[in-house]
């Protein structure tokens, strides 16, 4: 099969599958970002009960998991398969859940929430992301935007949480020379700080892969490759860190208050 085949084929067994009622293509595939070793990025969105035997029944080698399986909330599941030789992801999305988490974002409200390999966790407005950019396969779903609202509430959150662990970072592990701890809170503190930049463009985020790139942050790789595990030589890199992400989120537009130096 071609690539449209492919995904006319995929689409098409996701969509007879008991309670979904739409199939997307989404990540680099849909954006047209892809490289040519790339996943597939599939979402099914059903309502009320799915039951992820049915999938497995499709008889697609790999590893199918059960509701919740991959944290719950927005990210509440799905399967690591191999279709036609192909690297293919199925996501569960609970339509009730989607739609609960664009009214709330309507209103500026979002939750972040853990995932594996996601430094900063993930923010439910990740859910609008995914609708953003995917194509549709099967059914309809709800179109969006990036909500006013979120864009005035969203940075300011971030930051928070990124001025707070850099502090906590240069204060702390930085001062005893933890130089593993000091860095982790460093890492999280700068992907925090590039969902604010991108919230306050009004970019939609839908994973950290390109996150700190997109946020213009990439030179932190840089600042934090000079770290030792020495007091002096941690506070520097983690207030330059800290200043260059203050920059970013200055020349995005936000207005959230924030003090240069780190204080």
């Amino acid at each position: 099969m071609d690539d449209e085949q492919f995904i006319a084929h995929v689409g098409a067994r996701l969509a007879a599958l008991p309670s979904v009622t739409a199939v997307t293509l989404g990540g680099s595939r849909a954006a047209g970002t892809h490289r040519p070793d790339s996943d597939w990025d599939f979402s099914i969105y059903y309502r009320g009960d799915f039951d992820p035997q049915t999938l497995r029944d499709l008889g697609w080698p790999g590893e199918v998991s059960e509701l919740g399986g991959w944290g719950g909330g927005v990210f509440n599941g799905g399967a690591w398969l191999e279709i036609d030789g192909r690297r293919s992801d199925v996501h569960y999305r609970d339509l009730d859940e989607v739609e609960r988490v664009i009214a709330a974002a309507e209103k500026g409200e979002f939750e972040v929430q853990p995932l594996f390999f996601h430094l900063a966790g993930l923010p439910s407005y990740f859910a609008l992301a995914e609708l953003a950019v995917r194509r549709v396969l099967a059914g309809e779903l709800p179109e969006v935007r990036f909500p006013a609202a979120l864009r005035v509430s969203v940075p300011r959150r971030w930051w928070e949480q990124a001025a707070a662990e850099f502090r906590y970072a240069r204060d702390y592990h930085g001062a005893a020379g933890r130089l593993t701890q000091c860095l982790g809170l460093a890492a999280r503190a700068t992907s925090c700080a590039a969902h604010a930049v991108l919230a306050t463009r009004g970019e939609w985020v839908t994973n950290e892969k390109r996150l700190i790139a997109s946020a213009g942050l990439a030179e932190v790789d840089e600042i934090l490759a000079e770290a030792l595990p020495e007091p002096a030589v941690l506070r520097d890199v983690i207030d330059r860190a800290y200043v260059l992400c203050a920059a970013a989120l200055r020349s995005a537009g936000t207005d959230a208050g924030i003090p240069t130096p780190l204080d």
